[in-house]
């Protein structure tokens, strides 16, 4: 039987995620990947599981493997309630809504507001997850100028005064890919001209909590709470196993997303959102993330220090204070798909940058590069082997 003939017309738009298909050729022995955006195995906190897996279990008893709301199981609703407001977003905990992992809301967020034609404002570079769930909705994507500090705001002033953008889509902390922060300033300005075009910004938040250096900044949503959908995750700060998104979303887009996660899988796992509430609820939070800060600073250092030390002139790139990713970039005539296929045989891996664009034939010569899951030493050597791939390529 010939089952390509049952396909729906939109799996023309779908395509296997570059990033997992790197990951599986880089997966092989003796390979030092700085390839995923992965958190490091020792960040978990494995010490603690067995007390969280036993309070969840005299607390809520078989509660916690129970169906539950599609909203969220309550007391995890609860404790984020009071995590998004350290972070000056305030939301009961009615108005927070659980997904399996953030990536479920990108999902749903296509499936509720796009419609095949609707224009969608990405930054360039953007979240490839993001283009995996929203591009099967068949948008039209829009892009947004971006410099060392994110989203230029003219550019979006001029986006939006041509109408018709469905919506905008930012990661504007410690950015995937290029780990670039938009700073308060500029946050400001951008949600005035979010309000001044009554537009909707889904403001895609996974890595604030990894800040080693510098002041933490406030979600674009504190500026903006009624025009922004705010989605964030537990994935980098517990476990991405457990997939644990959560969101604040205006009223109405929240009650079609409840509606959406209905007919997609009735509600997240309990027992994983049983975990995650004790582990906010309980301080054991504040308690681990220093633990996981003191993972990846010295990694991001020995990244930092490397690149300085092995990269050939021309080449130039990120530094970001905090997050899992540092962005390079060379000449505009360097072919980075090259100097991949040159570091693969030598055991070094990375993400060529031009995956992470919507336009054909743009990022030809940058690289997103991973500091989370390598030691120091390993970290030091594959940028090492980069450089030497660079330098021939060029």
């Amino acid at each position: 039987m010939r089952f390509e003939n049952l396909l729906a017309a939109r799996t023309l738009k779908m395509h296997d995620n570059a990033i997992r298909e790197i990951l599986k050729v880089v997966s092989r022995p003796g390979m030092i990947s700085l390839a995923g955006g992965i958190p490091a195995p020792e960040s978990f906190p494995m010490g603690i599981m067995d007390e969280l897996s036993a309070r969840v279990i005299r607390k809520y008893g078989s509660g916690a493997f129970q169906y539950d709301l599609t909203e969220g199981f309550m007391p995890l609703r609860e404790a984020l309630s009071g995590h998004l407001a350290k972070k000056g977003i305030p939301a009961s905990p009615e108005e927070i809504i659980i997904a399996s992992g953030s990536q479920g809301f990108l999902d749903a967020v296509g499936k509720v507001l796009i419609t095949p034609g609707d224009r969608v404002a990405v930054e360039a570079p953007t979240y490839l997850g993001a283009l995996s769930a929203f591009t099967p909705y068949e948008p039209e994507y829009v892009r947004l100028d971006t410099d060392e500090d994110g989203v230029v705001p003219a550019d979006l002033e001029r986006v939006l005064a041509c109408g018709g953008v469905k919506f905008v889509y930012l990661v504007p902390t410690f950015q995937n890919p290029t780990g670039r922060t938009i700073p308060l300033a500029r946050r400001r300005e951008i949600a005035g001209i979010i309000q001044r075009h009554d537009a909707l910004l889904v403001e895609d938040d996974p890595y604030s909590d990894l800040r080693y250096r510098g002041e933490p900044l406030p979600p674009i949503k504190s500026f903006a709470p009624e025009h922004v959908m705010y989605v964030g995750t537990l994935s980098k700060v517990l476990a991405p196993g457990l997939r644990i998104g959560f969101a604040a979303a205006p009223r109405v887009i929240r009650e079609w997303l409840v509606r959406v996660k209905q007919g997609t899988d009735l509600h997240t796992g309990t027992f994983s959102q049983a975990l995650a509430a004790e582990y906010l609820s309980g301080g054991y939070l504040e308690r681990h993330l220093p633990e996981i800060l003191s993972i990846y600073r010295p990694r991001q250092e020995a990244m930092t220090a490397a690149l300085a030390d092995y990269f050939p002139r021309g080449m130039r790139w990120s530094r970001p204070e905090g997050g899992m990713f540092i962005w390079a970039e060379g000449p505009e005539d360097l072919d980075m798909e090259k100097v991949y296929k040159g570091a693969v045989g030598r055991n070094t891996a990375f993400v060529p940058g031009k995956y992470f664009y919507v336009d054909k034939g743009e990022g030809e010569a940058t690289m997103r590069l991973n500091y989370t899951m390598a030691g120091e030493a390993e970290i030091r050597s594959a940028v090492r082997i980069l450089g030497e791939e660079i330098a021939k390529a060029m």
